[in-house]
């Protein structure tokens, strides 16, 4: 057996960009795992994945022309089947050694080479056979399948080959392949020799092709596996390798910026660069430039356009401002550029005079006229109105700005509100989406409005995602806040909830927001409170258009039922109750977001669990909660008393499905040592330990209850909860129920438990 390297290719037309370098390691992954499992190539063979704008390859080194021989052992059926009485073989035995391929035409010497094994309670036989390794061209045929059937392929497009049906009285046919682009050659090399596998209508050989433009030569043939690269670069004017052909953009996009000077550097946008990187074979970066009357217009929309339309890598100044230059990374190389530089500056132009015209434009009208516009943009068919929208965030801003500051931040946060989503109906934002909010502050200062307002109404989508900053000013958290709680709200009050992978609302996103302002912040806001009052704001304000009597007096009677707060709401459209439980759904949706978070920042799944068990209105203290927890966790006390937690949460479980247990204990009917103990270790360290959770010393609380584990594992060694006596039972009860109120003020310690 023999190992050479092995390189396939297979060659198509332009493939998807930004599904190129995706597509590009899974066809290598796939191939290499397949021949590895067929043992044609060993786990220290390596795999190098290519990926250009016309193929997808793989080399694999160390590739044997054979996979070795594997001896095997199969089970055929008990003795008391295989044999008769007299060990001779029965038909059943003679049939299935028949259908493995073995000699039966002398029975007792076909017996004589089974082998007898214990089998659980039973004796079988065994039969050992050699299955013949793979060659080459089969496991490589079968690799090669594999790696096509599961490309990561995010369109499949259909195409015809003309096939010969190779009878000479027929004409030729047409075959019909699924794949992502129609492929035009396949290459499959095991040292110099051609492997002929075949694929999509191929057969394998040792030739492709190079450049559209620039190959030297066409075809391009390949000597053998390893001179792949290196030949398709000379040869084809093509740098295979993705991950090479990125390198030296990114080295031609440095060298230019510095020949332009004055500090000026490329925008730094990875997902750009690896969709440029899908687009070209042969790169080439050019400096373009564009009038300096467009630097009038916001860098966003101007930085936008060069890079979602065109593919441009704008130049950003020293300061961060950007410059009228940009580069352009080309396909071709030509000795005069002048042919690209001016083309490409002649197609951004009016890209951003287009730009600068919705800007023109949309200045010529203030926010404050464009509020009622919003009334005629739907947000949801059962929660109304962009305008209805509006008005709900503004309420649920205008409470949360009154808990945290003054008349100027209510004042603040209530205009920013009403003017927040009004760039939705401007001309920018029809045009490019993705900066809304952006140009909502641009034109509020426009508008004259303050750098307090514009501030906020450009922060207010914040954060946008993992890791972004969060709104710059109270007025911006506060309106973020907002907008965020009456997306989740509304959205769970409908039941339209994420499932799976799908989240279209972003939900999952929004809550992380929530938590993120809360905590980094500090808020003193109550999480439930704030839940609660978001959906009061919805029951007061979705039914403002047009429901039933009916429909209110059924909402009425809901609101009653849950002592005036209406959860139960209706929308304005349909007339139908809000979910019932869906603030209970939401408050859960929210911890659960909060534990995965916490869990991502090295907190033990038990630590989390023994805080969020408690429900902690104020999330900013969950991460003291948690240092105490752990504090708490390695002293040596702790297994006992977090045990004993979790066996007083028992009984009064138990206890209380009686009634309610109450926590008074009358020293009277104290009767033995061990609670009169207990009852005085509570008496003294509790006080202190209470004292110190209020100063917010939560680590200090729990160490200080520590000392109670003596008391506690006495208590539970001498005395009887469940006396006979009603009136010392519940002394009793009532004495473990303030060492349980005691205990779990900080977290849930029965979760620390074993």
């Amino acid at each position: 057996m023999t190992t050479q390297n092995l390189l396939v290719e297979l060659f198509v037309e332009e493939l998807p960009p930004k599904a190129l370098q995706k597509l590009g390691d899974a066809f290598a992954s796939v191939l290499g795992d397949q021949l590895k499992a067929l043992g044609l190539a060993s786990a220290a063979s390596v795999v190098t994945p290519f990926a250009s704008p016309r193929r997808l390859a793989a080399h694999v080194t160390a590739v044997a022309d054979k996979a070795a021989d594997k001896a095997v052992q199969q089970k055929l059926m008990p003795v008391t089947v295989g044999l008769d009485k007299d060990g001779n073989a029965t038909p059943a035995l003679l049939k299935k050694l028949q259908a493995l391929g073995a000699d039966v035409s002398n029975p007792t010497a076909a017996v004589a080479a089974l082998k007898r094994a214990q089998d659980g309670k039973a004796e079988a036989l065994f039969y050992d056979s050699v299955v013949p390794g793979a060659t080459l061209q089969a496991g490589l045929q079968k690799a090669l399948d594999e790696a096509i059937a599961k490309l990561p392929i995010p369109k499949v497009m259909s195409y015809q080959l003309e096939t010969d049906c190779g009878m000479d009285n027929f004409l030729p046919g047409w075959t019909s392949v699924n794949f992502v682009r129609p492929a035009h050659g396949l290459v499959a090399l095991h040292g110099s020799t051609v492997v002929p596998v075949k694929a999509l209508g191929l057969t394998a050989g040792n030739s492709t092709q190079g450049h559209r433009f620039e190959a030297a030569v066409s075809p391009v043939v390949l000597a053998d596996a390893d001179s792949y690269a290196a030949t398709l670069q000379k040869d084809g004017a093509v740098i295979a390798s993705f991950a090479e052909r990125k390198a030296e953009i990114a080295r031609q996009l440095a060298a230019a910026a510095a020949k332009v000077g004055n500090g000026a550097r490329p925008i730094e946008d990875d997902a750009l660069l690896d969709e440029v990187t899908a687009l070209v074979e042969r790169p080439n970066v050019v400096i373009c430039q564009f009038e300096e009357q467009f630097l009038g217009v916001p860098q966003e929309c101007l930085i936008l356009t060069m890079k979602a339309n065109q593919k441009y890598f704008p130049l950003l100044d020293a300061a961060g401002k950007l410059t009228n230059k940009f580069l352009v990374v080309s396909n071709i190389s030509p000795e005069d550029t002048s042919f690209v530089t001016g083309g490409n500056e002649r197609v951004v132009r009016p890209r951003l005079a287009d730009a600068k015209f919705f800007f023109d434009q949309d200045r010529k009208k203030t926010l404050a006229s464009r509020v009622e516009g919003l009334g005629k943009v739907v947000y949801h068919n059962k929660l109304g109105t962009q305008g209805e929208r509006v008005e709900r965030v503004r309420a649920i801003a205008k409470a949360i700005a009154t808990q945290l500051g003054d008349a100027a931040l209510v004042a603040d946060a209530d205009q920013a509100a009403l003017l927040a989503k009004t760039d939705l109906v401007t001309d920018m934002v029809g045009e490019f989406p993705e900066l809304q909010g952006i140009m909502g502050g641009y034109y509020a200062l426009n508008d004259g409005l303050g750098e307090t307002v514009a501030n906020a109404i450009e922060d207010h989508y914040k954060p946008r995602f993992a890791g972004d900053a969060l709104p710059r000013n109270t007025a911006g958290v506060v309106v973020a806040l907002a907008d965020k709680l009456e997306t989740l709200v509304g959205m769970f009050g409908i039941g339209n909830l994420p499932t799976g992978d799908r989240d279209p609302f972003a939900l999952r996103r929004h809550a992380l927001g929530v938590i993120r302002m809360l905590v980094e912040k500090d808020l003193p806001l109550d999480l439930e409170k704030l839940l609660q009052s978001t959906f009061a704001i919805f029951g007061e304000r979705v039914f403002a258009s047009g429901v039933s009597d009916k429909s209110i007096q059924e909402i009425e009677a809901v609101n009653r039922s849950r002592g005036g707060i209406q959860i139960g709401v209706a929308t304005a459209r349909v007339g139908t109750l809000l979910d019932p439980t869906a603030s209970q759904k939401l408050a859960d949706f929210i911890y659960d977001r909060l534990a995965g978070s916490l869990r991502e920042q090295g907190y033990s799944a038990q630590e989390v669990d023994a805080v969020l068990a408690l429900r902690p209105q104020r999330l900013a203290l969950v991460q003291k909660q948690l240092a105490a927890v752990r504090a708490f966790a390695a002293l040596p006390e702790a297994p006992a008393l977090a045990a004993a937690n979790k066996r007083v949460g028992n009984i009064l479980k138990k206890a209380e499905v009686e009634g309610p247990v109450d926590a008074h204990v009358n020293p009277a009917l104290l009767q033995e040592q061990a609670e009169k103990d207990l009852f005085a270790a509570l008496q003294r360290f509790v006080p202190e330990a209470n004292a110190q959770f209020d100063a917010g010393d939560y680590t200090a609380s729990l160490q200080t209850l520590a000392v109670l584990r003596a008391p506690v594992d006495a208590f539970f060694d001498d005395v009887m909860v469940n006396a006979e006596q009603l009136d010392l039972r519940l002394n009793r009860l009532g004495l473990l129920k303030s060492l349980h109120e005691a205990m779990n003020r900080v977290a849930d310690l029965s979760r620390l438990a074993a």
